[in-house]
């Protein structure tokens, strides 16, 4: 990867020099200037992916040098230093746009801390951004994908709640889109343009989840050698998503429930709470309804969260929605060269019980994409060890969906007509002969008629 350049600036010669040799100790490329005129010329010219500048400088000052940087690069990120450690000059710094500000003397470590985060957060922007680059150039929401009625009603909620700040729910099995639809719900809202920040709450030890979530003050805790904001911080005025929320333990759990309920948050080893204007999208692949009556989650933090519930139903029971994630699945993947699967293949595809959902089906056509020899995907490309799982024929799934949402004679029949349509790729002449009908009966069909029935 590119090694990351640093402009320091610092009217003290023997700080600019000290700095530069700790950034490039650090594998970091760096530059350095002696005034903030000095700098200015040197960001005209060159990108840096960060500034270190000292705040009293003659001439300009570093709150002024940040307010040109924030005009003429807004994406990158600024680092103040102070040797008087005021509350005013940090506020003032924060309030003009710095990242993060440190007070001299400092430790060498406290640098490399502060430059961690902004570029952390950098990264995060730069894929906030590119998201709604995807939101705004596609008629469908995001990367969400589906036909079905189960998917079309998400669409429709969606609308509804995109413009709200009501905390989410989203429920579902693993790999049916959760974060998905949760990216959706943010740049579909007001919030779209503020961060968008994800949780794993598996992927983070308990003891360090309180200070993620809160942040901490320097001192807090052994190798707190800085302060630091926490998620919900970062996430101001945007939304934090919380993947996996069943899997909280207990103190965590009480310690989320107060943030939900006074909007306040307050760091680890702080005195002081900060209001925080955080919209929470949670998911979860466990029955919390269960979790509670086991005891294992809160039934007052489930309220806080369940104000508005989103169920993604299995791949299994939207089959419907198997080719259009097809499609996008070869386009994403095929390097821009138009790949196809046969409708063996498709009909394979529509037999196979998908325990992973959609994120199976994503690897699955990615590996067939490396193996097969032709353009068009064939059923033995996309066979795999796991054979056994393709076991399900498409008219059992069908009527277990029927029986477990109790639909009636003419929805099962109208799901039953749209599947086989997609086996035979629209081909009506063909779709009848399976279904055994009189072929106008589809084109009545479809131009919003009934077949009438026959007299004798």
């Amino acid at each position: 990867m590119r090694a990351k350049t640093i402009l320091v600036v610092d009217d003290d010669q023997a700080m600019q020099e000290m700095l530069v040799s700790l950034l490039e100790d650090h594998s970091f490329k760096a530059a350095s200037a002696g005034s903030a005129e000095a700098a200015l010329d040197l960001i005209r010219t060159s990108d840096y992916d960060a500034v270190i500048s000292d705040i009293r400088m003659p001439g300009k000052d570093g709150v002024e040098l940040l307010g040109e940087i924030r005009e003429a690069r807004p994406e990158t990120p600024v680092i103040l230093m102070t040797a008087y450690g005021s509350i005013d000059s940090a506020v003032a710094a924060m309030k003009a746009g710095a990242f993060d500000y440190i007070t001299k003397p400092f430790q060498r470590d406290e640098v490399m801390f502060a430059l961690e985060r902004a570029f952390a957060h950098r990264s995060l922007e730069e894929e906030n951004r590119r998201l709604r680059r995807a939101v705004d150039k596609t008629a469908r929401f995001g990367d969400l994908i589906g036909n079905s009625p189960a998917m079309r009603d998400t669409f429709a909620l969606i609308r509804k709640i995109a413009n709200t700040a009501n905390n989410v729910l989203i429920t579902g099995e693993s790999g049916t889109g959760k974060e998905v639809v949760a990216r959706t719900i943010h740049f579909s809202g007001p919030r779209a343009s503020k961060p968008f920040i994800p949780v794993n709450c598996t992927a983070i030890p308990e003891g360090l989840l309180e200070s993620e979530l809160f942040g901490h003050v320097r001192g807090a805790f052994t190798g707190a050698y800085t302060s630091k904001r926490g998620l919900f911080e970062e996430a101001k005025d945007g939304t934090l998503f919380l993947d996996e929320i069943g899997d909280l333990g207990p103190l965590i759990q009480a310690k989320l429930l107060r943030v939900l309920q006074d909007s306040e948050i307050r760091p680890v080893g702080g005195t002081q709470s900060m209001v925080v204007d955080t919209r929470v999208i949670a998911a979860t692949n466990k029955d919390l309804r269960e979790e509670i009556k086991a005891g294992r989650f809160r039934r007052d933090l489930f309220y806080r969260l369940n104000v508005i519930p989103v169920h993604i139903p299995p791949l299994r029971e939207r089959l419907e929605d198997i080719p259009p994630l097809v499609n996008a699945f070869l386009e994403k993947h095929a390097s821009g060269e138009k790949r196809t699967v046969t409708s063996d293949a498709m009909k394979y595809l529509l037999r196979h019980n998908w325990e992973g959902n959609a994120r199976e089906l994503e690897n699955a056509i990615e590996r067939a994409l490396v193996l097969s020899e032709t353009n068009a995907l064939t059923a033995e490309s996309l066979a795999t060890e796991n054979t056994d799982t393709f076991v399900k024929p498409l008219e059992d799934s069908l009527l277990q969906t029927a029986l477990d949402r109790r639909m009636t004679l003419r929805e099962l029949s109208d799901r039953y007509v749209d599947a086989v349509l997609e086996l035979a790729d629209g081909n009506k002449v063909q779709a009848a002969r399976i279904l055994g009908i009189n072929r106008r009966t589809l084109y009545r069909r479809g131009d919003g008629h009934e077949e009438q029935p026959a007299t004798s």
